[in-house]
């Protein structure tokens, strides 16, 4: 931990009100639904990383109707663990960051293909001033197995390079599930996107209101669950575009 985040989290800025500070440094929110092979592993790792860099954290899981146990078994880890009624990963991490006391967030998945080590990295570049850090598993490794070809070559890459091109973001993988952020920078976005495109949204509107973007190298690891994924490449595909498309200062929007 760099000496610049050690006085961060330890000091009030000017920009902080009081009346929203948190009494934690930072807390790691993931989204869940039916994760029972995986949601203890990332939750102890999580806490781990918390412990290891001398922080007062926590850990909270937006569960999203898990049916397998997967609540009891986060908690029994030491999450807190929040109810989510609207479905979806966009929505799960909506309702759990709203209950994070911490001043700086990071979020990453419940499937355990995501290093919750690299905690102390993702805080460090925030320690220097950026408001939203963004893992790129381009640059760091995708693991065999850990990303469908479709993905890997077509899909992520040419979304991503769209979100480039018309917002000029300087985020070269839009859909990495793993970034850290402070607390109120995001906050004032008022994202609401409730499927996966919510990644894109806090990207994009990050962007367009001038906060400070980075991104890290990350490594992208094989699922530990037993199922298939949550992700449904054409739909979701289809909705990220949309919303690059439909939020471009550039679109050919009929005016009302």
């Amino acid at each position: 931990m760099t000496n610049s985040i050690e006085h961060e989290i330890r000091s009030h800025s000017a920009g902080w009100a009081p009346e929203t500070e948190p009494g934690l440094d930072v807390s790691v929110v993931m989204p869940c639904l039916n994760e029972n092979a995986t949601i203890g592993k990332c939750v102890s790792k999580a806490l781990q990383a918390i412990k290891k860099l001398n922080l007062r954290g926590e850990v909270i899981v937006g569960d999203n109707g898990s049916t397998d146990g997967s609540q009891e078994i986060a908690i029994a880890n030491g999450a807190r663990v929040v109810s989510i009624t609207k479905r979806g990963y966009g929505a799960a991490l909506q309702g759990a960051i709203s209950e994070a006391r911490g001043r700086f967030v990071l979020m990453g998945d419940s499937d355990d293909s995501h290093d919750f080590a690299q905690l102390d990295v993702f805080l460090s570049k925030l320690g220097e001033g950026y408001d939203l850090v963004v893992g790129n598993r381009f640059r760091g490794g995708i693991q065999p197995g850990a990303m469908p070809l479709l993905h890997r070559y077509v899909g992520n890459p040419v979304l991503s390079g769209i979100g480039r091109l018309l917002f000029k973001s300087p985020v070269g993988d839009f859909h990495c599930g793993l970034r850290a952020f402070r607390r109120h920078s995001i906050d004032q976005l008022r994202l609401q996107m409730l499927g996966m495109e919510f990644a894109s949204e806090m990207i994009v509107k990050a962007t367009v209101c001038g906060l400070r973007l980075a991104e890290i190298p990350t490594t992208l690891s094989p699922s530990g669950r037993k199922r298939g994924s949550h992700v449904r490449t054409w739909r979701d595909g289809w909705r990220h575009l949309r919303f690059l498309v439909l939020s471009s200062p550039t679109s050919f929007r009929r005016k009302s």
